[in-house]
Order: structure tokens, then sequence, then C-alpha cells
């Protein structure tokens, strides 16, 4: 059966105002988390510092807030499918896909190939009963949206040389996209319950523990021993953000509806992916990146344009 959320937590200008700043927060904990992979010598170490800085955020957050406790408990209360909880996994995957694609292909690029496997991704998990609404029809506005973005992620590497370009990259970027719609939707049957707190540390936990997974099997974990810890405070910030993220998202679905957050999310992230590969020795950004970010923004109005019954996460 469907789970549809309940109650308006935020005037419709403040929400939209805080998830602009959380797209904005997205492309800095992606390039935060890519730099800290690079200079300490493996990209796992990015997103395993990031996941456990989100999972410290959230363990002070049960220790300080009642309500945290409270919303814990009533999600267990719930007794919701297993498979609701592994959203998680999901922004594992994301995570540790930023840190290997970030370095080579920079913010933006990487930006535009996960908005377009959000759209796509979106189309898939509105087929299905995932998102909290239930199924959802297939609309035109959703599917030209998708079929833009595409477009975008292949206009943004036009004028590569034919050596630079890293398909496999940019799939890898694609796919987190997909992931992160699978994402929203599981965590907004979690938030559904009543607390989008207590969604958002479910998610921490299981992608903390993921990431411990996947950094012991890639050697990560091994070299954490060795490891000359970079000087730079922002370098460490990406747990703490991704855990902000989450929670204005689904703050956002709840108090405007996943159209408008999702507009709100991409302008952020466009906005500070660009402005995150002009800073002094990064990547630029090319007037082929310039014009895929514009028609991957395009690419979200157009399927904004479709009518939904209710709002979902994604």
């Amino acid at each position: 059966m469907p789970v549809r959320p309940v109650g308006k937590v935020l005037p419709g200008w403040a929400a939209i105002g805080l998830t602009v700043g959380a797209g904005v927060g997205s492309a800095a904990q992606n390039l935060a988390n890519a730099e800290l992979g690079q200079r300490t010598g493996h990209p796992v170490i990015g997103g395993l510092v990031n996941n456990t800085g989100g999972l410290v955020v959230v363990l002070l957050g049960f220790v300080a807030l009642p309500s945290m406790r409270t919303g814990l408990r009533a999600l267990r209360r719930a007794r919701l499918p297993w498979w609701t909880y592994l959203g998680g996994l999901c922004g594992t995957f994301f995570i540790a896909a930023g840190t290997y694609v970030v370095p080579v292909l920079g913010v933006a690029v990487f930006t535009i190939a996960q908005v377009a496997g959000n759209s796509a991704g979106g189309l898939a998990v509105d087929r299905t009963r995932l998102a909290p609404a239930g199924r959802l029809g297939l609309t035109g506005p959703r599917l030209a949206g998708a079929l833009l973005g595409v477009g975008a992620v292949a206009l943004a590497q036009f004028g590569r040389p034919i050596g630079d370009l890293a398909p496999g990259l940019v799939l890898a970027g694609v796919l987190g996209g997909v992931l992160l719609a699978l994402q929203g939707a599981l965590n907004g049957r979690l938030a559904a319950t009543g607390n989008p707190a207590a969604a958002t540390a479910a998610n921490f936990a299981v992608s903390a523990s993921a990431m411990a997974v996947l950094a012991a099997v890639t050697g990560a974990l091994v070299r954490l021993g060795s490891v000359d810890w970079p000087a730079g405070w922002y370098l460490y910030v990406g747990g703490p953000l991704g855990v902000g993220i989450i929670l204005v998202v689904l703050l956002g679905i709840r108090s405007v509806g996943l159209l408008r957050t999702g507009l709100a999310l991409v302008a952020g992230q466009l906005g500070g992916a660009l402005l995150l590969d002009l800073r002094p020795g990064g990547p630029g950004a090319s007037a082929a990146v310039l014009a895929g970010a514009v028609l991957t923004l395009l690419a979200v109005v157009v399927s904004g344009r479709a009518v939904r019954s209710a709002p979902t996460a994604t």
C-alpha cells in the first residue's frame, strides 16, 4: 500500500531556500570527498570519512534530541519491510562513485551525469510501488526530461579529446543518479512514518556499515594506519553535509512537494558545481559543460511539468 507523508513542516520560501543550499552543499560534498581521497592515496578513504562523520552527527543527534529517539521508536513500531531500510546502500555507491569520478571529470560533469541518471531512475521508480505514493504513470514530460538529461551528459563531453573520454566514469555517475532516485523513494517511505530525522539516522547507519565493508574489500582500511592526514577542515565536512542534505530534502518534500524540491536541489547542485570547477586549480567550465548544465536544468524543468498525484521522494 502507498505510504503518504503527513504534515507541512516549513514555509514554502524557507523549504526552497534551504533546498537550494543543500544542492550547493551536495556539490561541495562531492569535491571534499574526492580531494580527501586523492590526498590520502585511496579514493574510498574519502567516502569512508564522509560516512563516518555523518554517523557521528547522527549519534550526537540521538543523544541530544528526544524527538529523534521518539521517531526511531515509531519507525520500529511501523514494522516496514526490511528492504525499505536499504536506501543507505544506494548512497554508499553514490559517494564512492564521486570519489573516483570527480578528480577526472570535475564536479560539474559528475553532477550533470547524476542528474541525468536521477531523471531516468525517477521514471523507473515511479513505475513501481517503491515510492511513498505508490505506482505512478509514465508521462510525456517526464520521458522528455529523461531524454534531455541523457543528451546533456553527451553534450558535456563534447570537444574532449578521444583519449580523455571516460565513458565508464560517466556511466558510474549516471548509475549513481539512478540509485539516488531509489534511495529517495526508500527514505521517503521511512520519513512517511512522521520523523525525517529518524529516516536520516536509519539511512546513515546502513550507509556507514556498507562503506566500512567496501573499505575493507578495497584495502582502504589497511591504509588508514599509515595515512598522513592532510590539513584543511573543508576536506572533512562531507559527512555533516550529507546528513543536512538528506534531512533538508525530506523536509522540502513534505513542505513543497517533490517537483519544487527537485528543481531547487538541482539549481543548487549545478550552480555550486560550476563555481567549484572555476576555483583556482580546478578544471574550469568549458562551453560544452556550461551548455550541458543549461540542458540539464531544462530537462528538470520539462520533467517537472508532469502532474503528480502526491509528493514522493527522489
